[in-house]
């Protein structure tokens, strides 16, 4: 009720008593301000069509309760559209589970440990596809031929996904069971075979944790993990509004295309303050705009500058700084700063003629750089790194 205190929504996530040594949220739910399961409710109407205008607002001004988080999820990634019936969702829920039972069958029969309950930590295959384990299954498999490149590629990843599953939230009471640690474990490696672009590297455990925990269906869980990936590929991809749809629902991809004009202007739409500035300024050589991530590590060095010209004698001295910061670091200030630079970064190009104004420019000018970088390349180099690290400073759990 209003007027209450807040509570810490620590007691939602279960730490084992052993880690007494974990950063306490800074979230807390705050009574008539947090999105409560009783306010989720009612912003459907009665044929399931969901308010998302003054729902955002809400989760905005107080986040969302922990109890409902999973379900909210689903609709800030997109795995559902807010103006979808309730009938609608659920069949597109079932035939989701479908596919993603399809998909781990087809992984079960090429590596039978997937779907299994457990997981590996060790390599099974060398990249010339030989056997690196004593397994009787890895050598019963690899006694029926030559395997594939992409299935080679694919079972090189494996044990990588398993190592890092075992150290992924170890404080949590959640991931004493083996069955979570494997749910984790099948949901990364079936991702990894769907999409061999992207395939597998450190920190996807990070953001998959999360789903796992917040929704008890795997396949659900999977389904907002592939959103959540895709919405990293968009950033990747944020200087080039055409690419977006590269990763848009086949169906939704055509359809846009024949609305010529409207498609570009729908794109753009899609992106935030900081690529809609970057798009509307075209650069006059084919150097690509700096990532946000850029600006993002700037404001923080800036922010801890005299602690590490005081303090820091050498390279040892830099990482132990920054890894104190963990838990620690003031995410909103990090990017509030980051802004600022990136504002500040384009008034100079501007001024030293780098950039056209989109006012001035030629209406072929309007042109967006083309980026030098791969979207897989940066975002495994950029953004995975950097949204493991946002996770730990209490971005993504917490407030949402």
């Amino acid at each position: 009720m209003w007027g209450a205190p807040a509570e810490p929504a620590d007691s939602y996530y279960e730490v084992r008593p052993e880690c007494t040594d974990v950063p306490k949220t800074r979230f807390k739910i705050k009574p008539g301000k947090t999105l409560s399961a009783r306010k989720w409710q009612a912003a459907f109407t009665p044929e399931g069509q969901l308010d998302i205008g003054k729902t955002l607002s809400r989760i905005h001004r107080g986040g969302i309760h922990p109890s409902i988080r999973g379900e909210v999820w689903e609709f800030l990634l997109g795995c559902y559209e807010p103006k979808s019936t309730f009938d609608e969702r659920e069949e597109i829920r079932q035939r989701r589970r479908l596919q993603y039972s399809a998909w781990k069958e087809e992984c079960h029969q090429i590596f039978p440990v997937v779907g299994s309950g457990k997981f590996i930590t060790a390599p099974v295959v060398t990249e010339d596809g030989i056997s690196a384990s004593s397994s009787k299954m890895v050598k019963e498999l690899l006694s029926h031929g030559p395997l594939d490149k992409k299935v080679i590629q694919w079972m090189l990843t494996l044990h990588q996904i398993g190592l890092d599953v075992i150290r992924t939230d170890r404080t949590l009471v959640f991931y004493e069971k083996q069955e979570n640690l494997s749910k984790l474990w099948d949901i990364l490696a079936v991702y990894a075979w769907v999409d061999r672009d992207v395939g597998y590297c450190q920190g996807m455990s990070d953001l998959c944790s999360p789903m796992i925990i917040l929704l008890e269906n795997e396949a659900d869980a999977f389904w907002c993990f592939e959103r959540l990936m895709r919405r990293l590929m968009m950033w990747a991809l944020e200087y080039d509004p055409h690419l977006f749809y590269l990763y848009e629902e086949a169906e939704s991809a055509a359809s846009t295309k024949s609305e010529g004009s409207k498609a570009k202007a729908k794109s753009i739409r899609q992106c935030g303050k900081y690529e809609r500035e970057n798009m509307k300024n075209g650069a006059k050589t084919s150097e690509a705009p700096l990532p946000i991530s850029v600006f993002l590590v700037a404001s923080v060095l800036k922010d801890k500058s005299s602690k590490l010209l005081q303090e820091a004698r050498g390279l040892d001295d830099v990482v132990k700084i920054l890894n104190d910061m963990t838990g620690n670091l003031d995410a909103k200030k990090a990017c509030i700063g980051a802004m600022k630079l990136h504002k500040k970064y384009l008034k100079k190009r501007l001024q030293n003629g780098m950039i056209i104004p989109a006012s001035r420019a030629p209406r072929q000018e309007l042109l967006v750089p083309e980026i030098n970088l791969s979207s897989t390349v940066y975002a495994k180099l950029f953004l995975f790194p950097f949204l493991k690290i946002l996770i730990r400073i209490n971005i993504l759990i917490p407030s949402l």
